[in-house]
């Protein structure tokens, strides 16, 4: 055997020895990396509408693990209270800073000026802003009420607006700031009947993409994060078009990520300051880009679910 042949049986080995030693290095840099950008937000302070469940939940829990300092609202104060005693019984020992809990609607919004007032003199600052409150929809456009697409965009958008513009000049003025819009992938692409829903969406993710240009000057990071399905409530508590709540837990959402998955990501996308996120898996992540590059094949594939009813 020459030594030419020599070399080349080896190869192969060669190439797979620094693939995968490429790979593994590209992966500790990488942990490296999350775990510095994590250690960045301790003793930050987190305000996080919606926080009595669901996602606000488990942001709750995951941004006070990494060492943050969290203030949680939501309408229901019963649960705020039983979010806010299983943080503490889950602490580690020696973590002084218990939850804060407020009493917050967002769909009241001449009420959040006020409130906002009441969250900043915790702790005399909010570093980030987390806004997840939001409702759903389940419906068709023919029957659904004018006050219902009125309630979910109070809800969803007016809400997030309002919060936001409250704690904005606090930001301004210390020329710091993080501000997280947890919106879904129904914001980047319309499905049938959801019209209330992806239209509170679609406004969110405008709103706060124009946001962060403005904000930019003043050292404010504005990041959008748009999962696909996730196990919540939030289609047994969505309502109909006549007003109802639905009840009922849809297929998807059942095999959705967990709450906590999305937790984790949205504490790693404050950290990081990342922009624009989409959650969720490889498909639904390619959806929107599809919806750009082929939209009369996506606008098919929306007649063709139409077609199915409600899922």
């Amino acid at each position: 055997m020459s030594i030419l042949q020599h070399n080349f049986q080896g190869t192969p080995a060669v190439l797979a020895a620094a693939v995968f030693g490429g790979l593994g290095l590209l992966w500790l840099y990488r942990k490296l990396r999350r775990r510095q950008a994590l250690a960045s937000l301790h003793g930050k302070v987190v305000l996080i509408t919606g926080a009595s469940s669901g996602i606000g939940e488990a942001c709750a829990h995951a941004f006070h693990q990494v060492g943050c300092k969290v203030i949680l609202t939501a309408r229901r104060l019963n649960e705020l209270e039983r979010v806010k005693t299983e943080i503490i019984a889950q602490s580690a020992k020696g973590k002084t800073d218990a939850p804060k809990v407020l009493q917050l609607d967002v769909s009241d919004l001449e009420s959040i000026p006020e409130k906002m007032k009441e969250a900043l003199a915790f702790h005399g600052r909010i570093d980030v802003l987390v806004n997840n409150a939001g409702m759903s929809y389940r419906g068709s456009v023919k029957d659904t009420k004018m006050e219902v697409h009125q309630k979910v965009m109070l809800v969803n958008y007016f809400g997030s607006v309002a919060v936001t513009t409250a704690i904005l000049p606090h930001m301004i003025s210390k020329k710091s700031g993080t501000i997280i819009a947890v919106s879904s992938i129904q914001g980047k692409l319309a499905v049938p009947f959801r019209t209330a829903y992806t239209a509170s969406k679609f406004a969110m993710q405008a709103f706060f993409d124009s946001l962060r240009a403005e904000v930019a000057q003043y050292n404010i990071r504005v990041g959008v994060s748009s999962p696909s399905y996730v196990q919540t409530n939030i289609s047994v508590n969505a309502v109909r078009g006549d007003n109802s709540q639905y009840g009922v837990t849809d297929a998807n959402i059942a095999k959705g990520m967990s709450a906590e998955y999305l937790a984790d990501e949205i504490v790693l996308q404050a950290a990081t300051g990342e922009e624009d996120v989409i959650v969720g898996p490889f498909i639904h992540r390619l959806a929107p880009h599809l919806n750009v590059l082929f939209p009369g094949l996506m606008r098919m594939v929306m007649k063709l679910r139409a077609k199915k009813g409600i899922e």
